[in-house]
């Protein structure tokens, strides 16, 4: 049997199934409660830290403020140290020693009257204070420093010997050939005391600070007769070698052949 719909007549449309959006709405809005949540601690968190770090302060602030008083007192010390101690302590020290290294160039040039102006070096003249003193009285410049070098070379060469070494034990240096010079003057101030072995010991020193031309065969030649002289053959010869297969047209090396026949 046919069927017909009346005129007007509308099929009823199927009710939209909104359960899942609302499903869909409602974890979105989770989410967003969620997120808020964790921002919300997240700030609670940095105030806590923040509260508690301005209580750190606020009980201890008389400490930090000490502190930085210190810290700012100790810069402000040491540079006016540096500007109104140290650089014209140096000044003065520079132009006390200037006679004395006079003096001493003189007495290293040699002549007569080399121990007297040795004695000068140490003693001062012309107004001006001695190595001695210029190294005790500016112990903490340069030039104070290198007044014990001249210290030392000058009562070597007056045979003040453990006055020497002392003064050269307290003398520090960047330069390469007067720390060389230093340590074989020592070996020297020692031997003059007939005690060969600490001899020896600086005078190795000596000769390993530079390889130069000047110094080490020098050294070398100084080590090998001490220790011919303490009974050290074998290392004699070791040094000895050293000066026949490297520096063979040095001075030292002139006569090496016959202290090398003494060695063997």
């Amino acid at each position: 049997m046919a069927t017909f719909n009346k005129r007007g007549y509308k099929a009823p449309k199927e009710k939209e199934d909104k359960g899942v959006n609302t499903f869909v709405d409602d974890i979105e809005q989770v989410n967003v409660d969620e997120k808020d949540s964790a921002t919300a601690k997240a700030f609670d968190t940095l105030d806590q830290t923040a509260s508690k770090a301005e209580d750190f302060v606020a009980k201890n602030q008389k400490v930090i403020i000490g502190f930085l008083t210190v810290v700012a007192l100790v810069t402000v010390g040491y540079l006016m140290y540096q500007k109104f101690v140290a650089e014209p302590n140096q000044q003065t020290a520079a132009e006390e020693l200037f006679v004395a290294q006079q003096n001493f160039q003189k007495a290293v040039d040699g002549g007569a009257k080399a121990d007297s102006l040795y004695n000068l070096v140490l003693k001062g003249s012309e107004g001006k204070f001695g190595v001695v003193k210029i190294a005790d009285e500016y112990s903490g410049t340069d030039a104070g420093n290198l007044a014990n070098y001249y210290a030392g070379i000058a009562y070597l060469n007056t045979k003040k010997y453990a006055e020497a070494i002392t003064s050269l034990e307290k003398f520090s240096a960047t330069d390469i050939m007067l720390s060389t010079l230093a340590k074989g003057a020592i070996g020297d101030a020692y031997a003059q005391q007939n005690k060969q072995k600490e001899a020896l010991e600086y005078y190795i020193k000596a000769a390993d600070a530079s390889k130069n031309e000047f110094t080490r065969p020098r050294y070398l030649l100084k080590a090998g007769k001490t220790a011919l002289v303490l009974g050290n053959k074998a290392d004699a010869l070791k040094y000895f070698t050293d000066i026949k297969d490297n520096f063979d047209t040095a001075p030292e090396g002139q006569n090496i052949d016959a202290l090398i026949g003494l060695a063997q």
